[in-house]
This record gives C-alpha cells, structure tokens and sequence, in this order.
C-alpha cells in the first residue's frame, strides 16, 4: 500500500508469455474497463480445476492484475489450480463500495462462466497482498452483505461466496493504522490525512467517516461460519503496521472456531518483502489452500 507521493509508480508488467492456456483482458463487468481479469490454466488436464483469484494491491489507487507479485501465485497452475488475476475500479475512478463490489462481480462471473473454462465453482480462494488482502478478507467474510454487492454489475443468480482466503499484510481496521505506527515507531502517522490511500478510498478524511471506515474493515463482519483464511504479516512492515493482522487475529479467536484461521508473522520482513514470495513461503500458502480446497 503506497504512501502518498508513490501513487504514480508502475513497475513492468509480468511476462506470462510461457503459459499455453490463457485468456487475457476478458471483461466481466459493463460499467468501467477496469472491470477486467486474466485467467490462466494448468499446462495440463480437463479440470474442473479449483480456482485460487488473485487482486492486487497499491493501496486502492494503482496496480494493476499483470504487475509482478501476480508471478508467485501462477506457480499454483504447477500444482493443479487455475490461476485468476482482477482488476477492479480504483479510488481514482470510483470510492468506496466500488472495488469490493467489482470482486464481488469477478467471482460471480466466474461461477457463471466455469463450465466454458473448466473451472471449479464450488472450490474458489480470493487471495492478496495489501489493498488486496483487504479485499480478499472483505470477500472472505461479507457474502450476503447487500451493500457491498451491487448485482446490476452481472451473473446476479449466482453466488460470490469463496471457500478460502490468503490476507497478506492488508489493513483491517484504518482508524487504528496511525496509533499503531506512533505507539510502535516503525512508520509514518499519515493515514488519516486527506490524501492517504485510506482517505482516497472512502472519499473523505478517514477520522471523518467512521461508519465508513467500519463498513470497510474485514474485522467488522467476522462470524463463526466463515471460511478458512490465512494471515501473513511482516513485524517491520513501515506501510501497514502488523498490529493490524495481529488484531484482525485476535480478534477471529475470540470469535471463531481455530480451523477458521492461521497466522504468520515473518520477523523481518517490511511491506510486500520478497520474503513473502519465496518458494518456501508459497509452498506454506499453497498448503493452506490443498487442505481448504482440496
């Protein structure tokens, strides 16, 4: 998640030359053209295949589904999953609910569409990084929400329910991002000025929309009946403070079941370290997602 002043940097996009089996661009919404996703198969095999639906990060305001942390996640193709990486409409575009009701019409779409493209609908993960984690935890914990589902976007018979998640190092509760870092000292106090990411996203000063930033936290809607999630937080994270999923997890084992989660902490790791994306680290999120999934 940038601070501000980042908000205009883009890295290359990722090579996905080497993979046979793919669709890119495919719209799955009519309103934006961020409204778009690429879809990848395994080299092999007829499916149906689970689903693992990435969608990126940089702090509601840029990123894009073919930027480079997409790479470790289509090593899952290698593993047997079909690999979906979203778009959706940024805080520059469209506040607040916009983006959680875009991936909310990504999965629909999916479901929709499975049998055109072998894919599982009853076996889907979201997972993210970030802005992205946030929305994968959102997805995770809010099916059934109606104000943050607007099904005029498309496939409105069909559910936007997955069976699991991966959180990586994504805020859960915005008020208490600036209070952390001053408490804690690993990063700025700047995410309730105008112009944070946070503020960007729900269209306001965050310290002016309370019930905005409420209805905008994953922590808000935990039940016991939600599916299983994966937490992974860096403890020299400068972006977004760790304190974050350490109170996201507390706060699921007051309230759920211990298979509903699993917590990582990687000591020395910052925001979105290459620590997350090592063969070792993957192989421990993939794991998380066999046992769910398979």
């Amino acid at each position: 998640m940038p601070p501000p002043g980042m908000l205009g940097l883009r890295p290359e996009p990722a090579n996905v030359s080497h993979i046979r089996r793919k669709w890119l661009d495919v719209p799955y919404a009519p309103v934006s053209l961020a409204q778009q996703l690429d879809l990848y198969l395994p080299e092999t095999g007829d499916g149906p295949f689970p689903v693992i639906v990435h969608i990126h990060g940089g702090g509601f305001a840029i990123g894009d589904k073919r930027d480079p942390p997409v790479l470790p996640w289509l090593s899952a193709l290698d593993r047997g999953y079909a690999v979906v990486s979203l778009n959706y409409r940024l805080s520059g575009e469209a506040i607040f609910p916009a983006g959680i009701h875009d991936v909310k019409a990504a999965i629909r779409w999916l479901r929709a569409n499975a049998d055109a493209f072998q894919l599982d609908p009853r076996r889907m993960a979201a997972c993210g990084g970030s802005s992205g984690g946030n929305f994968a935890a959102m997805l995770c914990l809010t099916p059934g929400v109606a104000e943050l589902e607007d099904l005029s976007l498309g496939s409105p018979e069909h559910s936007c329910d997955v069976q699991a998640g991966v959180d990586l190092f994504g805020p859960t509760d915005f008020l208490r991002m600036d209070d952390q870092f001053t408490e804690s000292g690993r990063g700025q106090a700047i995410h309730c000025l105008p112009d944070s990411p946070e503020s960007r996203y729900l269209g306001a000063p965050i310290s002016e929309v309370p019930v905005l930033v409420r209805r905008a936290s994953p922590i808000t809607y935990i039940h016991p009946d939600m599916p299983p999630i994966l937490i992974q937080h860096g403890r020299q994270d400068r972006l977004v403070p760790v304190e974050q999923s350490i109170l996201f997890a507390e706060a699921l084992a007051r309230k759920v079941s211990p298979d509903r989660f699993a917590f990582d902490i990687l000591e020395t790791a910052d925001h979105g370290d290459p620590q997350f994306e090592t063969e070792a680290n993957m192989r421990r999120v993939f794991d998380f997602l066999d046992e769910q999934l398979r």
